[in-house]
């Protein structure tokens, strides 16, 4: 049984418009993301651990918790948090409210008929054009972050350790690893929201949203974020271990971004380009579905749904 996925936009635009809607739905995609990656910091500290030095924390997810502990202290897991938040809060909200404010330019472009005939592209492109832009402002505090969690002892925190790179390197410093952040980040935020549109409608097509309950559709939404979120992981999981690499340390004088990235990819492989992904897995799957899900929660909560739906 087809059943609507949502209103069509033939149908009045009810609730918050213009600037008042995209600010709400990019509200609610920084809490999104700020709080599951912040909550999984934990996780990404282990997973930089093992993609930076595979021989040493070789023992699975598990036993990286166990030796980072013991050799650093339960505190050393918590690296990284305040970059961790604040560049994810930044990022959920330009990845998210340009993801809805992109689709909706790309549907008024086309018209709706020709939008739902290539609704991949659609998908595709606003995700893509989202994410250029998270990824300019995300950049600075990835690098502080990965600089934190990959040099023990660099800095006491988000505000010392920018501050340092800044002073210390200068501003190029912030985005040395920019073009790995766009391999890393551009394919994942497209895969993550294809997938996690292309679930959704594929289970929406079978039980009638409206039907459902506000638990049933979060139950929804974590379902579907969960599969988006394995399969960003493993496309964008060679370019996430070249950014860990391109940002521990500085490349040689005059050595372009370029030449550093195919020197890393060369003395990684493919076998070490896949380092962490287990992990990674475990991470990206659990902080996308939970993306999803407090996405949809707090879009309630602020009065405001989706602008448009593609799908009949």
């Amino acid at each position: 049984m087809a059943a609507a996925v949502s209103a069509s936009l033939a149908e009045p635009a009810q609730g918050p418009q213009g600037i008042n809607l995209y600010s709400r739905f990019a509200l609610a995609g920084a809490l999104g993301c700020s709080i599951t990656h912040g909550a999984f910091t934990p996780v990404d500290v282990v997973k930089t651990r093992i993609q930076l030095e595979p021989t040493v924390y070789n023992r699975g997810m598990i036993g990286g918790f166990q030796q980072v502990i013991r050799n650093e202290g339960a505190g050393a897991l918590l690296t990284g948090f305040g970059p961790t938040f604040a560049g994810y809060f930044i990022q959920g909200a330009f990845k998210f409210g340009g993801y809805e404010f992109f689709k909706q330019q790309s549907i008024d472009f086309l018209g709706i008929e020709t939008a739902r005939k290539n609704r991949a592209a659609v998908y595709s492109v606003s995700a893509a054009s989202a994410e250029f832009f998270a990824s300019i402002a995300l950049s600075p505090l990835e690098a502080t972050r990965i600089r934190l969690v990959s040099t023990p002892g660099f800095a006491t925190g988000l505000v010392s350790g920018f501050s340092k790179i800044l002073t210390q390197e200068g501003i190029g410093a912030f985005y040395s690893g920019f073009v790995p952040i766009l391999f890393k980040q551009v394919p994942y935020t497209v895969t993550k929201f294809v997938a996690f549109e292309k679930v959704s409608e594929a289970i929406f097509s079978q039980v009638d949203k409206s039907t459902l309950s506000n638990g049933a559709q979060t139950a929804v939404n974590l379902g579907s974020g969960l599969i988006a979120g394995f399969a960003a992981a493993i496309v964008s999981q060679p370019a996430d271990t070249m950014l860990s690499k391109v940002n521990k340390t500085k490349g040689l004088p005059g050595e372009g971004i370029l030449s550093r990235l195919a020197k890393i990819a060369g003395e990684l492989g493919v076998r070490g380009s896949f380092a962490g992904l287990p992990t990674r897995l475990f991470m990206v799957g659990g902080l996308t579905a939970g993306q999803f899900a407090i996405y949809g929660d707090i879009k309630k909560a602020l009065g405001a749904t989706k602008s448009v739906e593609i799908a009949k």
